[in-house]
Order: structure tokens, then C-alpha cells, then sequence
């Protein structure tokens, strides 16, 4: 199996700015093009995290779905990030898994922010995703999903582990910690992208995107600055792991109900 080289955008957000971030975002992909498999955004990152979904909320054919189908056809490579989606009458933080030839899927955020009342404004997903690409099983993820151990638990052979974010300053020692954790305990490459700079509500971002090992061992953390960076994931040295040490063979068995 080939390895997936993986590139992570780790930008400040202008604040409902759709133009603007999405401009932002084609200069830093542009020199990607036939140099990467997979490239990842933060979470509403057309817009930054905003609970006023009326005024910024895209339908399924908009400006951000043509743009992401654009991106990822001219670098080749898959585009993935979420964004303020409008759907039969409601409003969802979405992700979108945009493939270079237009073909895409979406999952809708499960676990809404309540502390910042993002259940009062968005509707939750009931699903998760998994998508191959490459060859690899990947289960892409939203934000404040990585609290929850249990919807992102590898129960069905997973091979990489993606959360975008909007992961603020003061609990960034939690994002770091449960991204290993996440890492560890499903055996897995794990991906965390998350923005930097400062939002309408005065809340800071320090970024810590970062790329986690199977083993829980940090690869790449970026802090306190843009910066995009690119990774080759090894495929056989995370199975030969897996089957030195098949942890995972051992997990409890339940359905969620």
C-alpha cells in the first residue's frame, strides 16, 4: 500500500468572510498541485465559528461547494474541510470530502458546541463517515467530536483519523492531550487542523494542528502562526504495528443506541 502524503492549512479566519478566506485559502493550495493527496482545512473555514448561520449559510450548490470542487480538481488532490451549510430549511455545520474528479461526500457535525449554544443554531448529524482514498479507510471528524471517545472509536478498520477545529487558546492543552489520546487507543494516524487568530468574540486561537502517530508520538504541531506543512504516512509501518500489538482486537463490543 502506497504511503498518503497529507498537507494541513492551519490559517487565521476572517470573520464571515466567505470571499475573502476562500481567496486566503487558493493561494496557499495553489503550490500543491500534484504534490499531495490530501488536504485538510479547519473547521467553518470560510467563515470562522459563527453562531449566526442566517446570514453566511451556503446552499449544497454555492460559492464554497463550486470552490472546493475547483480546488481539488486543479491540485489534484482531495479537499476536505467544513462549512455553514443550508439544507431543507436547516442549517448544518458540514464537512465536505471533495474529490478531484467533483465526486464528494459530507458529514454533518454530531457533537454541536453547546456551551457556545451551537445547538440552538445548527441541526446534529446522526452518521459518521468513512471514505477510502488512496487505499486508506479514513474517518473524518468535526471539532468538539474528539471529546467523545466513543464516536470515534476504530470499530471498523480505520486507517486515519481526522478532526478539523475551531479549538480556542485556554483549552488547548485538551486538544493536544486528546488527540494522542485518540491516537493511542485507536491505533491510528491522527490529523487535528485548527485555525489561529483572534474571532468576533474576542476568542484566541493558537492553532497546535498537529499529526499524530499510531504509537500516540507527535510528528508536526504548528503554534501561534499560519503555516502549512506536509507529511508521507506510512501504511505498513502502522499495520506491522497493529499486528505486533492488536490491541484493538480486544476492544469491548456494544452498539450505540
Amino acid at each position: 500500500m502506497q504511503n498518503l502524503r497529507v498537507t494541513l492549512i492551519q490559517a487565521n479566519l476572517l470573520w464571515e468572510k466567505i470571499e475573502e478566506n476562500l481567496q486566503n485559502f487558493s493561494q496557499k493550495i495553489k503550490p500543491f498541485k500534484g504534490q499531495t493527496d490530501l488536504i485538510i482545512l479547519p473547521e467553518m473555514f470560510s467563515t470562522g465559528f459563527s453562531m449566526h448561520p442566517s446570514r453566511v449559510a451556503e446552499p449544497m450548490d454555492g460559492k464554497t461547494m463550486q470552490w472546493l470542487a475547483e480546488q481539488a480538481k486543479q491540485a489534484d488532490a482531495v479537499v476536505t474541510g467544513s462549512f455553514i451549510a443550508t439544507e431543507n430549511g436547516e442549517y448544518f455545520n458540514r464537512l465536505i470530502w471533495m474529490q478531484p474528479d467533483g465526486k464528494f461526500y459530507k458529514y454533518d457535525k454530531k457533537h454541536l458546541f453547546t456551551l457556545a449554544k451551537e445547538h440552538e443554531s445548527y441541526a446534529a448529524g446522526t452518521e459518521r463517515l468513512i471514505v477510502e482514498w488512496k487505499g486508506w479507510k479514513i474517518c473524518p471528524l468535526i471539532c468538539y467530536d474528539l471529546r467523545f471517545p466513543v464516536w470515534s472509536r476504530n470499530n471498523v478498520g480505520y486507517d486515519l483519523l481526522i478532526y478539523m477545529a475551531s479549538w480556542p487558546t485556554p483549552r488547548i492543552n485538551a486538544w493536544q492531550t486528546l488527540l494522542a489520546g485518540r491516537a493511542i487507543e485507536n491505533q491510528t494516524y491522527t490529523i487535528g487542523v485548527n485555525r489561529v487568530g483572534e474571532d468576533e468574540n474576542q476568542l484566541n486561537y493558537s492553532g497546535a494542528s498537529s499529526i499524530v502517530d499510531y504509537t500516540g508520538k507527535t510528528m508536526y504541531c504548528a503554534f501561534d502562526q499560519e503555516a502549512v506543512f506536509t507529511a508521507s504516512l506510512n501504511f505498513e509501518k502502522q499495520k506491522k504495528f497493529r499486528t505486533k500489538l492488536n490491541f484493538l482486537a480486544d476492544q469491548d463490543r456494544f452498539q450505540l443506541v
